[in-house]
């Protein structure tokens, strides 16, 4: 079913979101505030994707038909603007799903506080490329969505890892736990049952919260 859904910053994020939503034929509205990233994100998706402006100011939010949205999404660099996207998305539109990114993950019991549940935190994608700090086939929470109750989380791959060679189909998962993002060689790929893992992926994956140690024992064995 196609949905109406708003996203609230132009960056990297925010038109890789766009492509993919838009691919699957979403009706999809990109709200930026810097005009040249406005006209450079348009000629990219095409300018009926495109709204320029701040998407936290009201009259903004209206000219996007935030009121129509089912799923607003604020992606920002700043947790500021993404707090008070949604909060206004939630408080005075009556939207039923907001998304936020939050940079700082300090932040995000802030974002609950007010009623954003659905959280997704770009630092730990950072700190998992360094690999002087966080070792391979580590499973590492990078958001929350639906209360906490479902986490996503993220592990880079070792020569070790009991996955490699091993195609998504074939990978006995914890109930309600599913592979949706590799990062290969510097590009993100989609995941069929035929993506078959290999060494240096970073996988990226949703599991219960209840579940998520028995997803981090598939990721972390070795042989």
């Amino acid at each position: 079913m196609s949905m109406y859904i708003i996203i609230v910053g132009g960056g990297n994020v925010g038109i890789q979101l766009a492509k993919r939503l838009i691919a699957r034929n979403n009706e999809v509205l990109v709200l930026e505030k810097d005009v040249r990233q406005a006209q450079k994100l348009g000629n990219l998706i095409g300018d009926q994707h495109i709204l320029y402006g701040d998407g936290c100011d009201i009259l903004i939010q209206k000219e996007a038909g935030f009121k129509r949205a089912d799923i607003v999404v604020s992606v920002t660099g700043e947790d500021e603007d993404n707090l008070i996207c949604c909060q206004l998305a939630k408080e005075v539109w009556d939207v039923k799903r907001v998304v936020a990114r939050v940079n700082d993950p300090s932040h995000e019991e802030i974002f609950r506080e007010i009623g954003i549940d659905d959280t997704v935190s770009s630092t730990g994608i950072i700190f998992s490329l360094i690999d002087q700090q966080i070792a391979s086939d580590e499973l590492i929470p990078i958001g929350h969505l639906h209360r906490g109750h479902v986490e996503v989380v993220e592990s880079l791959l070792s020569e070790k890892s009991p996955l490699i060679g091993q195609a998504v189909r074939d990978i006995t998962l914890p109930q309600g736990s599913f592979i949706v993002y590799i990062f290969r060689g510097g590009t993100g790929q989609q995941v069929n049952g035929d993506t078959e893992f290999q060494p240096g992926d970073m996988v990226v994956a949703m599991v219960p919260t209840a579940r998520a140690e028995e997803l981090r024992t598939v990721f972390a064995e070795v042989n």
